[in-house]
Order: structure tokens, then sequence, then C-alpha cells
């Protein structure tokens, strides 16, 4: 039985890597498909016909120099695509969007990762996203290098992975702070070995934000 919202919900998953954050994303909207909910699934690069081409460039895992400023256009040329094209669009069809990574993953790594000013970035975010933000974030937290272990698993690293622990201590930090400044927003998940057990919390909070969202609407 189809479940109906009276206005869309914007639900984005967050963390360092190898936190498992598309995992639990894509399972926690496959849930909500099959309890009746219209809902979309997509990420950050990447998630239209040009961000793919992006990300390409973004997530090389060789020989492709790139400054820093350079690295932030193109992370927002690719967010500034995907809010016109899909996120608000979807939203505005009443739907739920399950998005991995959003624009809090550009503060964390340009802002608190490269040290760049996080009022200049914040102004560019703000003209790509057209001040689209997240109902809930969801921010899957783990271990620095345990999470860069797990990372190393699944493939070849690419430009982000092979960044310094250093940057993703800071990376790591940086997420931690702007949930501690915005708890209405952001609900921060323990990473377990087990994954399922992970899941669990996910879905509670995932869950009750539309519960949530349904009586306000």
């Amino acid at each position: 039985m189809e479940k109906k919202l009276t206005k869309g919900l914007f639900i984005a998953f967050e963390g360092p890597e190898g936190c498992g954050k598309s995992t639990q994303a894509k399972r926690v909207y496959e849930e909500l498909s099959s309890d009746g909910y219209e809902a979309v699934y997509t990420a950050e690069p990447g998630g239209t016909p040009l961000g793919g081409k992006i990300r390409e460039i973004l997530l090389m895992k060789d020989g492709l120099a790139m400054g820093n400023g350079s690295e932030l256009f193109l992370f927002e040329a690719d967010r500034a695509q995907h809010v016109e094209e899909v996120i608000r669009p979807a939203i505005e069809a009443g739907k739920i969007v399950i998005c991995d990574r959003y624009n809090t993953a550009t503060f964390a790594y340009q802002g608190y990762g490269l040290g760049m000013d996080m009022d200049f970035v914040k102004k560019v975010d703000g003209f790509s996203t057209g001040g689209l933000a997240p109902d809930l974030t969801i921010l899957l937290d783990v271990d620095v290098v345990t999470g860069l272990e797990r990372a190393g698993k699944v493939g070849p690293a690419d430009r982000m992975e092979k960044r310094s622990v250093g940057f993703h201590e800071k990376v790591r930090e940086g997420y931690l702070a702007m949930a501690e400044a915005s708890p209405d927003r952001f609900r921060i998940i323990d990473v377990h070995e087990d994954k399922d057990r992970t899941y669990r919390s996910v879905k509670e909070e995932v869950y009750g934000a539309v519960e949530r969202h349904k009586r306000a609407g």
C-alpha cells in the first residue's frame, strides 16, 4: 500500500571514509520503498549524468593534479545540477530523498580537512543549493584508521582516501563539531562491526523522522 507524504522529506547520510554510509543509506531506502513510501536514493558526487562525469574527475585514482579551489568548485557544480535535476523535484513531488553525502561533506572535507575559509565555502554552497538543506543528517561515525582500513578492502583508494590520516582526522572532527552545534538536525550513530546492529539504529532514526514529518505535515 502506497504511503503518501503531504510534503517531501530530505535525509542525508554522512561520515568519514569507510563508515558504511552507502550500504546503510541503500538499505533504508529499500525498506522505505518496500513499505510503500515513494523514496529516491541518490548520491554525491555523481547523482546526475553531468555529475557522473564530474565524479570521474574528482575521484580519479591516478595522476590528475587539482588545486583546492578547483576541487571545491567541481563538487559544487555537481551539487548545483543534482539539486536542480534530482533532489528538489523529488521533494516537491512529496518523496523521501535519501542522499549519500550532501553539503555537510563539503564543509567537512574542504572546510575542516583542507582548511579553506568556511564562510567562503558556505557562500559558494548556498548558491549551489539555493539554500536547500536536509531535514535530517545521519552521521555514521567511525575511528579514522578503522574506516580507512575498511575502505581499502573494497577496492583501490581514490583521491580522497589517499590523503593523510591527519586530513581524515580533521574531517571527522569537523563532522562531529557540526553535529554538536546542530543537534536538532544531526543524529550521530556509532558504526559497529555488526552491520545489522548499525542498521537498527539507522532505521530507528529515519523512521522516527518520517513519523514526525507526517505529524507536522
